[in-house]
């Protein structure tokens, strides 16, 4: 469903509907109660990419109604992501890709990408932090490499880790594994699936309907 939902974000190219869009997906979020700065842990920036979008479509004559358009549009991806991945476990959503069709590798690569996400944003915010506490309040272009590096140093000391700690498990040995946890569709599930189809054509029904 959610790469359903990605792909109808660049679907519709109307306002009205990409607005309705991105509002559903916020709802969906505060109903799940994940917490605003999850949603937008970095808010300012998000906003000034959003701004900049719309003085380039308006400086390119595509108008104020299409850059505002695909701010719409950046919002509503910027919730789907966290939308998945705080609602769902990990080891589930592995789960689930596997029984899609994809190899337990895939799955591992996947979740793994997803888990270090929120282990980087930590690791930013920990080394803004340090420096603010040295007396370092304001950020210039060439001092972003002191926050990259050791970013990049932790990255390739845990994937280090991690391969070893594969290894010693002989990951990907077997063309398949077992998992200690089951998963099947229920009744609820088709519902939720359902509705994201009904949901999705409507709301392509609508843009249609609006850009004719």
């Amino acid at each position: 469903m959610t790469a359903l939902f990605t792909v109808l974000v660049f679907i519709i190219d109307t306002l009205i509907v990409a607005a309705v869009q991105m509002l559903f997906f916020f709802g969906l979020c505060c109903a799940a109660k994940i917490p605003l700065k999850k949603i937008f842990p970095r808010f300012i920036f998000l906003a000034a990419l959003i701004a900049v979008v719309i003085m380039l479509q308006l400086f390119l004559g595509q108008g104020l109604s299409f850059g505002l358009m695909i701010g719409c549009r950046i919002i509503t991806l910027a919730i789907l992501m966290p939308m998945l991945t705080m609602t769902t476990d990990a080891q589930l959503l592995a789960l689930g890709i596997t029984r899609l069709g994809l190899h337990y590798r895939a799955a591992f690569i996947i979740t793994a990408a997803l888990n270090l996400i929120p282990s980087f944003e930590e690791e930013a915010r920990l080394i803004m932090d340090a420096r603010r506490l040295r007396g370092i309040r304001s950020m210039r272009v060439r001092e972003y490499p002191a926050i990259a590096l050791p970013m990049v140093i932790k990255a390739m000391r845990q994937a280090q880790t991690t391969a070893l700690a594969m290894d010693a498990r002989a990951f990907g040995a077997y063309p398949t594994r077992t998992w200690l946890r089951e998963i099947k569709l229920s009744a609820i599930d088709y519902g939720v699936c359902a509705a994201g189809i009904i949901w999705s054509v409507a709301v392509v029904t609508a843009n249609y309907f609006v850009k004719g």
